[in-house]
């Protein structure tokens, strides 16, 4: 099991990032909340991650801090509900906000999230009820990279986070010309959760 990793970051594309640890380069995925606290590329950043082995692959999940971490294996324990949904789940709400939401039992912002329908959301709250407590951790997440302009990086980045073309091109719709991708994306995930 690969629990931590700290290393310099010499690749960031959402959702993925690329961890140079002693001349071995790892391929993590993160959620957007991860990844905009993250440094400037070839900085030291140290993630907790979270090993999925597959069939067909494995994968490499990472997180600022350990309650989002704890917050996704919580989340691919519900049935229905894999890693990659897991992560786009964290990408549109943080550990804090998911935690509010269950204990709030509300079906409406959790099927916000993509790949979420009602049933999932409801199915959710069943078995996270007592399970997930807010408590801060997801605070301060909010440091944005800047990028060249280009919402069709936005597009992309809402699309390999599970939504469909129809729902990213809507979204990225009203977002300031010269916002960087980073922003960018918070931007069309809160146009997303309205």
């Amino acid at each position: 099991m690969i629990g931590r990793l700290t290393g310099k970051l010499v690749e960031k594309q959402p959702p993925q990032v690329v961890i140079d640890v002693n001349g071995v380069g790892y391929e993590v995925d993160v959620s957007m909340q991860t990844f905009y606290a993250l440094p400037a590329l070839n900085e030291t950043v140290q993630l907790y991650t979270q090993l999925v082995v597959r069939e067909d692959a494995h994968l490499l999940f990472g997180f600022v801090s350990a309650a989002e971490r704890a917050t996704f294996r919580q989340l691919v324990k519900v049935s229905g509900i894999g890693a990659k949904t897991a992560l786009g789940i964290l990408s549109a709400m943080t550990s804090d906000e998911l935690a509010q939401a269950v204990a709030q039992e509300d079906v409406k912002r959790l099927s916000s999230a993509p790949g979420i329908g009602k049933k999932t959301a409801e199915r959710m709250i069943l078995e996270l009820r007592g399970k997930l407590v807010a408590d801060g951790a997801g605070a301060g997440l909010s440091e944005s990279i800047p990028v060249a302009d280009e919402t069709d990086d936005v597009v992309n980045t809402l699309l390999a986070l599970g939504y469909n073309e129809r729902e990213a091109k809507a979204a990225v719709k009203g977002i300031p010309a010269g916002t960087d991708v980073s922003e960018g994306v918070r931007l069309a995930l809160k146009n997303l959760l309205k």
